[in-house]
């Protein structure tokens, strides 16, 4: 255990010694790298200092040579601004030379023009006094002498002025007149449209005399119904194969006409099915009245009218006026119009819009008051139509003066459309037939001395001997007589009654 024990002991020393050794060897090493690092770095040191004196020398002669360079350059720049001011100096001078120059030039030019004034002075003196002294020489003053002058030149050339004057009217007037002719020849020869007018027919054909009894129905409820509902008069008389219908109104006309003749073709004629029936007629009257309004401006080329104004148009359809299509009549007017107005240079568009509703009025004269042309100026207002247009269609019968050129040729393509042959069918023995009757109306009527019948027998002009009768009078006369004219005539639209009580009184001084 003892040796054991100092070989412990033995090995605990030499490790202690190995260690102290170690550690001896190991700070040795240390000490001799220290000193190899140190001198390194001294040398790197040493190294740089020298590179950067290197470098700050070679900064230095850069630097100097750049200044060098720039001390140049600005003396160039001073050289050249000197020369510029000098230049600048030279031609102030020009400048002030040249202002000196043109305030000479001034004042040279003022002295001329108050010399001139002067002369003017002295001119405008001399040629009044010399007009003066020619004055009191010819004891005339200068307005006097013109107008003896002219005078003179009058009486000298008068016969020949005159006639100059008579030649150039008649040459003036025999060209318009051959002009209007040619215009007016032109435009009905390029129409070149039927004169065969369509009459819509009031009268309705029927198989049988059953038909006409199942028509006129039980103690006549059938056709007191159909009255009832489609707002026309039936006549049923002895004629055979055919019942007359009979309305002011052209559309109730033609709806009633529809429904009867469906209604003979069903055969169950009675009060329900003649509701049905009539219901249905309305409905495609008003489809046809749509279709020919549209028709019609398109044909017409006019696309900017209110729907409403072209609905209006369409029932133009069913009216006649002396037997010819009212509807057919406008849009003639039309395209003769369009044809007039570009002869002329007028506006073709307004031109063509007038004469198409000139008569639109009619489509309702047997509803509302009025003229058909006063109604028809309202229908257009209304619903918003050109106001070119309403005076283009109101002077057509000259109740209104003519305030634009299209006016007067919407007036001339009416005169054109109605006059020419074949246009209307109405006799003139019917025609005279007609104003004769109305005028013997009137003429019953006491303290009536002239009456006469105007416009196609649209107006009647009564004249009354005014010692046989007051204004209050006439006044109540007048209406009596329209309402004899309503009870007794049978008349589209509107008749005008005009009285006329004229007092003269006349005296003689001697």
């Amino acid at each position: 255990m003892g040796i054991t024990l100092i070989i412990i002991l033995l090995g605990a020393g030499a490790l202690l010694l190995g260690v102290g050794i170690g550690y001896y060897l190991r700070l040795i090493i240390a000490l001799g790298k220290r000193r190899s690092i140190e001198i390194d770095i001294k040398q790197m040191m040493v190294s740089a200092k020298e590179e950067a004196q290197k470098i700050t020398d070679e900064a230095k002669k850069t630097s100097e040579g750049k200044l060098e360079e720039l001390k140049e350059e600005e003396k160039k720049k001073e050289q050249e601004f000197k020369e510029t001011e000098k230049r600048l100096i030279k031609k102030d001078e020009f400048l002030d030379a040249r202002q000196v120059e043109m305030d000479k030039e001034v004042e040279n030019i003022k002295l001329k023009v108050e010399d001139i004034k002067k002369i003017q002075e002295k001119v405008s003196k001399i040629e009044e006094e010399k007009r003066t002294e020619l004055e009191r020489v010819a004891k005339l003053t200068e307005t006097e002498a013109k107008e003896e002058l002219l005078k003179d030149i009058e009486k000298k050339y008068e016969e020949d002025i005159l006639v100059k004057i008579q030649k150039l009217e008649n040459n003036n007037e025999e060209k318009l007149d051959r002009r209007a002719k040619d215009i007016l020849a032109t435009s009905i020869q390029r129409l070149a449209s039927s004169t065969a007018s369509e009459l819509m027919t009031t009268i309705v054909a029927i198989p049988n005399n059953e038909i006409k009894g199942k028509i006129i129905g039980k103690e006549g409820r059938n056709i007191r119904a159909f009255e009832r509902v489609a707002g026309v008069e039936l006549i049923v008389d002895d004629t055979p194969g055919s019942i007359i219908i009979s309305s002011f109104d052209p559309i109730r006309r033609q709806v009633a006409r529809l429904a009867l003749e469906n209604l003979i073709l069903d055969g169950r004629i009675q009060p329900a099915k003649i509701e049905e029936l009539v219901e249905k007629a309305k409905e495609e009257i008003n489809k046809i009245i749509k279709e020919k309004g549209e028709q019609a401006v398109y044909e017409c080329g006019i696309f900017n009218f209110d729907p409403r104004i072209v609905a209006i148009i369409g029932r133009l359809y069913f009216r006649t006026s002396y037997g010819q299509n009212v509807l057919q009549h406008s849009i003639e007017m039309s395209h003769i119009a369009g044809m007039i107005a570009e002869e002329l240079g007028a506006d073709v568009t307004i031109a063509k819009a007038g004469a198409l509703v000139h008569d639109i009025g009619k489509a309702l004269d047997h509803e509302v008051q009025g003229t058909h042309i006063e109604i028809g100026m309202r229908i257009l207002q209304k619903f918003g139509a050109d106001e070119r247009i309403i005076l283009a269609m109101k002077s057509h019968h000259e109740d209104y003066p003519y305030e634009t050129i299209e006016a007067v040729i919407v007036q001339t393509a009416d005169s054109i459309s109605g006059g020419r042959p074949g246009a209307r069918r109405d006799s003139v023995e019917n025609y005279l037939k007609r104003l004769q009757e109305l005028e013997a109306l009137v003429n019953v009527f006491p303290a009536v001395e002239k009456s006469y019948a105007l416009q196609a027998g649209r107006e009647i002009r009564i004249f009354v001997t005014p010692e046989k009768i007051s204004d209050a009078e006439a006044k109540l006369m007048a209406r009596d007589i329209a309402i004899k004219i309503e009870q007794e005539l049978k008349y589209p639209g509107e008749i005008k009654v005009t009285m006329i009580r004229e007092t003269r009184i006349i005296e003689y001084a001697r």
